[in-house]
């Protein structure tokens, strides 16, 4: 085995093709990217050079600032809702449900294979305050409070965004991280019980350190997908009221395809790749510690 995996040949033949589709997809887009961040036009009027001044505006555009705002705090509340909801959710599944986890488990997995523009609909008419009073309202109102217009101020919209995507994709970590939980050992639990282990001491110092592994890859997935947000957030608010829930993601499609600025929009997307890759090498960069050891 180490005779053919020290093989530059071997090596070239197995990872060459996942190489070179990972290139085609990925790295040649980033690059042609950055390069149309130094000019300035569009495919009508053709691209010319302009230096540096799409970076110049980056940092003068308050835009760009609002929409980076919004995406690091719907991106660490987001995260945390859906690691934290899947954690629990697979906790469930593992120690207490155990015979009707299968059925628990297609339940809550099954609004991750719905459309976004179907649940996008499904949360409007729930939070809706007019031209019907939705459910949620009904419900403020059975309770002798006055509706709230979820989608007239940013900060109610914002919160309306975290529990839709919340419940759309915790179904998906739990069973991902449902996966970690079947690995630990019987026996290593039921040593701890004997031990007086139970509960959350049980969780804190026995499940958590045994499941960390899967519990980082669940966390850079969903902080990867959450600082990339776009669908969601066109299909319930499309960005609003105003620009109150527009992302980087939307601002650079609106920038690029609406307003024609492709080097601006490819300018606003380079900033996007390196916010990414800053908080994956911080993800990872926690992930290093060792949780058995105290």
């Amino acid at each position: 085995m180490h005779r053919v995996l020290g093989d530059r040949r071997a090596i070239a033949i197995l990872i060459g093709p996942a190489l070179l589709v990972y290139s085609l997809i990925m790295l040649i887009p980033m690059v042609w990217s950055l390069g149309y961040s130094f000019t300035k036009g569009n495919t009508i009027d053709g691209f010319t050079g302009n230096g540096v001044a799409n970076f110049t505006r980056l940092f003068d555009d308050p835009a760009v600032g609002d929409a980076l705002w919004f995406t690091l705090k719907y991106a660490v509340v987001v995260t945390i809702g859906q690691v934290l909801a899947g954690y629990l959710l697979a906790l469930l599944y593992v120690f207490f449900l155990k015979r009707a986890s299968a059925l628990v488990r297609t339940l809550a997995f099954f609004p991750v294979v719905l459309p976004t523009v179907a649940v996008g609909l499904l949360f409007q008419k729930l939070f809706q305050v007019a031209p019907q009073t939705g459910p949620v309202n009904s419900l403020l109102n059975a309770v002798g409070l006055e509706s709230i217009d979820w989608f007239g101020t940013a900060g109610h919209a914002f919160w309306v965004l975290v529990i839709m995507d919340v419940w759309r994709s915790m179904g998906f970590y739990a069973v991902l991280l449902f996966a970690g939980l079947v690995d630990i050992p019987e026996e290593v639990l039921e040593s701890a019980r004997l031990d007086g282990a139970s509960g959350l001491r049980l969780v804190r110092h026995i499940v958590m350190p045994l499941s960390f592994p899967v519990l980082m890859s669940s966390l850079i997935f969903s902080i990867n997908g959450t600082l990339k947000v776009f669908d969601s957030i066109v299909a319930l608010t499309n960005g609003g009221p105003g620009s109150g829930t527009t992302p980087l993601t939307l601002y650079m499609f609106q920038t690029s395809f609406t307003y024609s600025d492709y080097g601006y929009g490819s300018t606003i997307a380079l900033l996007l790749t390196v916010v990414c890759l800053l908080v994956t090498l911080v993800v990872f960069r926690i992930s290093r510690r060792d949780l058995t050891k105290g």
